[in-house]
């Protein structure tokens, strides 16, 4: 019999499995961020973390307009808007009118945009290159596999409320 009283049934399993999996998200959102702030060289800070993702977004799915951009991101239009602005007032995207609806804008990255997330992504990159350089490739693979699983199941859990 094991000493873990959870452990005694599949449910219970299942349950301590869980709870581990939610301490562990918990804790890598906490240590991913204290070490993006923590990181000493510039090309971390050239973009906060939404101009980066909103960047990176763009760059993967082209021009885009504020509704979808927030429909994407899981985010308030008002709050993209806002983010948007910044990006703009910074050079580091452009609108132009929308080509399906004259009354709107598309945004897209401009050069300057999309040298800085490339810096950022190139640093991160080398960053967790460092991090995980002795893990055998195949657990790498194994932890981007799973890590797109679950941002997946985040996304469609996102999009269904």
């Amino acid at each position: 019999m094991s000493d873990d009283p959870y452990r005694d049934t599949e449910a219970g399993t299942d349950e301590v499995t869980l709870g581990r999996i939610e301490t562990e998200v918990a804790l890598l959102m906490r240590f991913g961020e204290a070490t993006r702030r923590a990181t000493g060289t510039a090309e971390h800070r050239v973009l906060d973390r939404a101009a980066y993702v909103i960047l990176r977004h763009l760059d993967a799915a082209g021009p885009q307009n504020v509704s979808a951009l927030a429909a994407r991101l899981n985010l308030d239009g008002s709050t993209v808007t806002r983010q948007v602005s910044a990006l703009q007032r910074d050079g580091l995207i452009t609108r132009t009118p929308d080509p399906s609806d004259g009354r709107g804008t598309v945004i897209s990255p401009t050069t300057t945009g999309l040298q800085r997330m490339a810096a950022v992504r190139a640093a991160r990159t080398r960053l967790y290159g460092d991090m995980l350089g002795d893990w055998p490739g195949e657990d790498r693979e194994t932890l981007a596999v799973l890590l797109r699983r679950l941002n997946e199941a985040l996304e469609s859990r996102n999009r269904t409320r």
